[in-house]
């Protein structure tokens, strides 16, 4: 059966108990990306931290940066 333009089908009815499991399954789906987002999250921020660390004993052991010269503009 082919549809013509502007045909459509109405969606098929879900009964209770799907409805309930779809639901339950999103319910646990959700709470597992949460928590997955939390771990890459906490993961992330311990990176961060170690890189600024290694990144601050650089610095610390090649001294103070040297201020670079502005150039003046001319016209």
């Amino acid at each position: 059966m082919t549809k013509t333009f502007g045909e459509h089908q109405p969606p098929k009815p879900i009964s209770k108990a799907e409805r309930e499991a779809r639901k339950a399954f999103r319910q646990v789906d959700a709470v597992k990306a949460m928590s997955e987002h939390a771990l890459a999250e906490q993961a992330f921020a311990q990176n961060r931290e170690r890189l600024k660390a290694e990144r601050l004993a650089r610095e610390a052991v090649a001294g103070p940066v040297p201020k670079k010269k502005s150039k003046a503009k001319t016209k």
